[in-house]
C-alpha cells in the first residue's frame, strides 16, 4: 500500500470517531467554563455543521482558542485535553498530508496533558491517547500502535466504567481488532450510558456513531 493510500484510508478513521466528550468539573470554575465552551464548540461543528471546507475552517479556528486557553492556564491538564482534542479533529479534516502533522502535535500535547495529570477528566487523557495510537497508521507512516491503544483504554475505561465514550472507543478499538463479539458488548454498554443533558450536542451525535458502528458489525456479520 502506497503511504499516500494509508494516510487517506487514516482520515476516513479519523473522521468516523476520534475527538471525545470528555469533560468534568475541576477545582477551577472560570477554567471549566473556558474548556466547555471548546468542548461544545468541537461538538457543534462535528456533528452540526455541514461542509468539510466550513467544518476544516471553523476547527483550524477552534484550535487557536484552545492554544489560547491553555496558556491562560499552564499546569493544568484539562486545557490541554480539549486542545489536544481539538488538535485531533482537524486532522481528520485536513488535506492527505497534513494529517500526520496535526496527529503527532495532537499526541505530544496529550501527552504533556497525561504527564500533568493522567486522571483527568476521569480519564478522558488516556483514553484521547488511546484512540489516536489506533487509529493514525503504525511505522513507517504513522507512530499507531494497537498495544498502546489497547492499555490506555483500558485504563480509561477502568476510571469511567459507564461511560459513553469509554465503552465506545474501546468497543470500536475491539471492533477494528477483529474481537467482534466483544466490541458490541462494549458498545450496547455505551448505549446504557447516562445522557448527559449539559452536553446534549455530544450526547445524541457520539450515540448515533454508536448505533452505526453496531449496525455495520450487525451487516458484516450477514455476509
Amino acid at each position: 500500500m502506497s503511504i499516500v493510500r494509508a494516510l487517506r484510508i487514516a482520515g476516513l478513521l479519523f473522521a468516523a470517531t476520534l475527538a471525545n466528550g470528555a469533560a468534568y468539573a475541576s477545582d477551577n470554575p472560570a477554567m471549566d467554563a473556558q474548556v466547555k465552551h471548546i468542548n461544545d464548540e468541537w461538538a457543534r461543528i462535528k456533528y452540526q455543521m455541514k461542509g468539510r471546507a466550513n467544518q476544516y475552517d471553523q476547527i483550524d479556528a477552534l484550535s487557536k482558542q484552545a492554544a489560547i486557553v491553555t496558556t491562560h492556564y499552564p499546569g493544568r491538564a484539562e486545557p490541554l485535553l480539549w486542545q489536544g482534542i481539538v488538535n485531533s479533529e482537524e486532522a481528520a479534516m485536513a488535506g492527505t498530508f497534513s494529517k500526520m502533522g496535526y496527529a503527532s502535535s495532537a499526541r505530544d500535547i496529550l501527552e504533556k496533558a497525561r504527564a500533568i495529570n493522567p486522571k483527568a477528566a476521569n480519564g478522558g487523557v488516556l483514553m484521547s491517547l488511546g484512540v489516536l495510537y489506533y487509529k493514525v497508521p503504525g511505522f513507517p507512516i504513522g507512530f499507531g500502535s494497537s498495544g498502546k491503544a489497547r492499555n490506555y483504554l483500558e485504563a480509561a475505561l477502568a476510571m469511567d466504567p459507564t461511560g459513553l465514550d469509554a465503552n465506545f472507543f474501546y468497543g470500536d478499538f475491539l471492533a477494528a481488532q477483529g474481537e467482534v463479539a466483544k466490541a458490541r458488548n462494549y458498545l450496547l454498554r455505551a448505549l446504557k450510558a447516562p445522557s448527559d443533558p449539559d452536553r446534549p450536542v455530544w450526547d445524541v451525535g457520539r450515540r448515533g456513531e454508536v448505533r452505526q458502528l453496531l449496525a455495520d458489525l450487525d451487516k458484516k456479520s450477514r455476509h
